[in-house]
């Protein structure tokens, strides 16, 4: 969730017991490091990094990989340098998959775990088919450690996904709705109102990004079919500045957005009809480690590794 789970959320989630991810913000690998400095020494939680493959800087992923347990890459072919750089420094390598080729091939290059995407999470989409069949192939290819991903925002769902074998669930949607997400206001009040019918699987927004599908709200779609204008707004940059946001741009509205929120890509999974309140991220971690009880499942699934 680059840019709406930013720092205070994840610490929130690793304060709470849980993985909290990071995505990587824009800016240079400088201002990345600072922040990523400045976000572990808030908690003695554990805290990773996801990295989408296409705008990958080398830099950030060594800056990442000597300061947080686990770097998390998406959305490109597993490549055995980007892996080898995580395990040099210590870390953890993990690739977010969406069929069981892939899969295959992420432990191939030495993945330490998979995150298995169906096609019902909200942002970018990996996958064609849904979680629990995509589940269930992933499982049987590998021999490592999966993460189910896509869909989850509810203690019944983490019970469904881990009883159909998967070691630990990752949740998205859910997080949006918290009071530690950057994310604009606006843009959390759709995700209330939204109903489970209410996503849909587009391009819409694929300016700098052609071709990526990705899940929406369906609202946001159709406000974009109404609009006319070029741009649409601002954001502003890690170093002060403001940057213009182009009709169709990738990037979801956070709090320092200003313009048409509506026409801006509201990123939401199929989860999303579950959302009717804004909390605290500590209480969606306790709300949804619910479904763990009496699964046998340890608290932390991650594999060790040991920095070298």
């Amino acid at each position: 969730m680059a840019g709406v789970g930013g720092p205070e959320l994840a610490v929130a989630v690793a304060d709470a017991g849980a993985l909290g991810m990071l995505g990587t913000p824009l800016g240079t690998s400088t201002a990345f490091a600072a922040m990523l400095m400045d976000t572990v020494r808030r908690t003695s939680g554990v805290l990773g990094v996801n990295f989408l493959v296409p705008f990958l800087d080398r830099d950030a992923v060594s800056i990442a990989s000597s300061t947080v347990r686990l770097v998390e890459f998406f959305y490109g072919e597993p490549d055995g340098s980007l892996v080898s750089l995580v395990h040099d420094a210590g870390a953890l390598a993990a690739w977010q998959i969406g069929s069981p080729g892939e899969a295959k091939a992420a432990v191939d290059v030495g993945c330490d775990l998979v995150v298995a995407q169906g096609v019902e999470a909200g942002g970018h989409v990996r996958s064609q088919v849904g979680l629990l069949p995509l589940l269930d192939a992933v499982i049987d290819a590998v021999g490592v450690p999966v993460v189910a991903a896509g869909g989850i925002g509810s203690a019944r769902g983490v019970a469904a996904v881990l009883a159909a074998g998967a070691d630990a669930a990752r949740i998205g949607t859910r997080f949006l709705a918290t009071v530690e997400a950057n994310i604009h206001p606006q843009y959390q009040q759709a995700l209330i109102e939204a109903g489970v019918e209410d996503t849909v699987l587009t391009t819409t927004f694929s300016v700098g990004w052609p071709g990526a599908p990705h899940r929406v709200l369906r609202s946001c779609v159709e406000a974009v079919a109404a609009s006319t204008d070029e741009n649409v707004g601002e954001v502003r940059t890690p170093d002060g500045s403001s940057s213009a946001i182009p009709l169709r741009s990738p990037l979801p509205p956070t709090r320092e957005t200003t313009g048409s929120i509506a026409v801006m890509a509201h990123y939401a999974g199929q989860s999303v009809g579950g959302i009717d309140q804004i909390l605290r991220a500590a209480d969606v971690v306790q709300e949804l480690a619910a479904g763990t009880r009496g699964l046998g499942r340890p608290s932390d699934a991650l594999p060790q590794r040991q920095p070298r």
